[in-house]
């Protein structure tokens, strides 16, 4: 079983920065795929990132196409965190996100463990 909790939304001016933090806690994280999703209003929910469980040592990283080349993900084993850097923000952005955790690579909804989700709003 693995709880996560996200931190670190807001809002934020387009061109802006923000960067997602998720708290796993449960036992074997390094063992866990980490990812995120995002549901803007009105919108289905959308796949934004993915890391393999190995981190920075094999970075097979993966990425929806509107976040590539904007969007990092990373994480910390060692701590059980889990962290999503935002760059260059637009409206578009603005959605609730959600951390996830599974045991194969997270590409579709949903994922074996999520959080509740944290707001980001990126004003024009």
């Amino acid at each position: 079983q693995v709880q996560l909790v996200e931190s670190g939304g807001g809002l934020v001016q387009a061109g802006g920065s923000l960067r997602l933090s998720c708290a796993a806690s449960g036992r074997a994280f390094s063992s866990y795929f980490m990812g995120w999703f995002r549901q803007a209003p009105g919108k289905e929910r959308e796949f934004v990132a993915c890391m393999n469980r190995l981190g920075p040592y094999a970075p097979d990283t993966y990425y929806g196409d509107s976040v590539k080349g904007r969007f990092t993900i990373s994480r910390d084993n060692a701590k059980n965190m889990v962290y999503l850097q935002m760059n260059s923000l637009n409206p578009e952005d603005t959605a609730v996100y959600y951390c996830a955790a599974d045991r194969q690579v997270i590409r579709a909804w949903p994922p074996a463990y999520r959080g509740q989700g944290t707001q980001v709003t990126v004003s024009s």
